[in-house]
């Protein structure tokens, strides 16, 4: 796993031919418990690194499109999985706790629900004000900016820049981890500010 802009954060990736852009996966090491968001199969090295900084209690996922290798995971490390509320009816796989918006899944990390996206309810998460992390909606295919999920994609475009802008109000955000493409690690809440603009 790979240091991001802080030591308590990691993050491991796969790439996607098709998107030509990485996937990419969140380790927030914590002493109370690691949080994994969004996992992809992680290689037998950073499974090694992750069990050597004490394995993870929760896994939480952004919608049932990054389910990725969050089951496999949670039985190797005996995690439990999070998920969105809107999506409660029709997830996939067993989860231990739904989230809805302004829920934490543990103190320090909230979930905020982003409408209009391509599942209900998908979830953004916020990590001590500072650091956003996103599942589809928001994501950056050039380094640099920020982009919204195709329209094409979308169930509701208004609904979608609705959230962006609601998250866009956030001004203590300086970081965005994005579920796909690049992050941006500097002036995020002018990185959303300039999305709402698009």
């Amino acid at each position: 796993m790979k240091f991001l802009h802080r030591s308590d954060l990691f993050c491991w990736s796969e790439f996607n031919s098709e998107r030509n852009i990485d996937f990419h996966s969140i380790a927030w090491i914590r002493a109370e418990g690691n949080v994994l968001i969004d996992p992809p199969p992680l290689s037998g090295n950073d499974l090694a690194h992750l069990q050597s900084l004490g394995g993870t209690s929760w896994i939480a996922i952004a919608n049932s499109d990054h389910i990725r290798a969050s089951e496999e995971l949670a039985a190797k490390t005996g995690a439990q999985i999070a998920a969105p509320q809107g999506e409660r009816e029709t997830f996939p796989i067993a989860v231990d706790l739904w989230l809805a918006d302004g829920d934490a899944i543990v103190p320090g990390l909230e979930a905020i629900a982003l409408h209009g996206s391509k599942t209900p309810g998908e979830l953004g998460l916020l990590l001590q004000e500072t650091t956003l992390i996103t599942g589809d909606l928001v994501r950056a295919h050039r380094a640099g900016s920020l982009m919204l999920l195709p329209d094409a994609k979308l169930s509701n475009r208004e609904l979608a820049l609705a959230s962006v802008r609601r998250l866009a109000k956030l001004d203590r955000i300086e970081t965005v981890l994005v579920g796909d493409g690049w992050h941006i690690f500097h002036q995020g809440h002018l990185q959303l500010q300039a999305l709402c603009a698009q």
